[in-house]
């Protein structure tokens, strides 16, 4: 197939350095199209720019859209473990500051906003406006069985399997599962196609630690999961106190069909930040930027559009 980044954004495939948690350099892949203010997009956990592929084009009409692929996803490099819990937050500050030297509207989707609801906790003077989709704000454990089976893995087999590319020749198989769980966040199954398929699975075929970064982060999240439940310290329930903090206006946007989080848990999430509105999108599952894109896409536009 033709190069993705090539055919969606002018420069195609460009590249940032950062340094994560454990000092080390990190190339991080990303892509820009359109002029003006800056609106970056992040994705969820296990996605990359990929995902955002719906909402580019029509945002790009109005701003200047950036497409960041998080640390070990997507075309961005991977570290071999160990990981800190919480890198997500002090890797998308330091991408923000590399990429715009001003105040960015930050859109991102699941976990991706997740972390954007973190940074705009630290770091207020970053982001302008504030727009979450469908946040794993109030878990209850893992959403998917796929995401469980993997975080009960051991992290060695994980990197062994990555290191030697053993899932190449098993491409098919894992299309398959792939395919399996894209029917739990789409509305209609017999949407997804076989360039989409191929296209998200490709970081885990042929990226050299993609595997090893998504299972670390699953194991990672479980545990801070259990940890909230059990009402021990957590980064998630830090940043359920910290809600009130963050006064930039913020777009709650929640899918009306999504099975992994119900959207009366963005309707809280509302209520406990001071300058926000919720929003529902119709007829959507929980990848909402795939799901009903003309209605994300509107909705995005019109929230930066509106006077504070």
């Amino acid at each position: 197939m033709q190069d993705w980044w090539q055919q969606t954004f002018p420069a195609g495939r460009q590249t940032l350095k950062i340094r994560d948690l454990g000092g080390r350099s990190v190339a991080i892949a990303y892509g820009e199209a359109g002029v003006g203010a800056p609106l970056l997009l992040l994705h969820g956990v296990g996605s990359w720019s990929y995902s955002w592929r719906h909402n580019i084009w029509p945002l790009s009409q109005q701003r200047r859209v950036i497409c960041l692929d998080a640390k070990g996803y997507g075309f961005s490099e991977a570290m071999p473990p160990p990981e800190t819990a919480g890198h997500q937050v002090e890797e998308l500050r330091q991408m923000i500051q590399a990429i715009s030297d001003e105040p960015v509207a930050l859109a991102a989707e699941s976990l991706g906003a997740l972390t954007a609801l973190a940074v705009a906790q630290a770091h207020p003077g970053l982001i302008e406006r504030l727009i979450v989709i469908n946040v794993p704000i109030f878990p209850k454990q893992l959403p998917s069985w796929g995401m469980r089976t993997l975080s009960q893995i051991p992290l060695p087999l994980i990197e062994w399997l990555d290191d030697w590319r053993v899932l190449q020749p098993f491409s098919p198989a894992v299309e398959w599962l792939t395919r399996l769980v894209r029917q739990e966040v789409v509305l209609d199954p017999a949407s997804i196609t076989d360039e989409e398929i191929y296209w998200l699975t490709y970081p885990y075929l042929h990226r050299r630690g993609a595997l090893t970064q998504f299972a670390s982060d699953l194991q990672q999240a479980a545990e801070q999961i259990q940890r909230c439940l059990a009402q021990q310290p957590n980064l998630i329930s830090q940043i359920q106190q910290d809600l009130p903090q963050i006064d930039c206006p913020t777009l709650v946007l929640w899918a009306d069909q999504d099975q992994w989080f119900p959207p009366a848990d963005g309707q809280l999430l509302a209520q406990r930040l001071p300058n926000a509105q919720f929003q529902l999108i119709p007829n959507c599952g929980h990848v909402a930027s795939s799901g009903n894109p003309a209605a994300l896409n509107a909705a995005i536009l019109a929230f930066l559009q509106a006077e504070v």
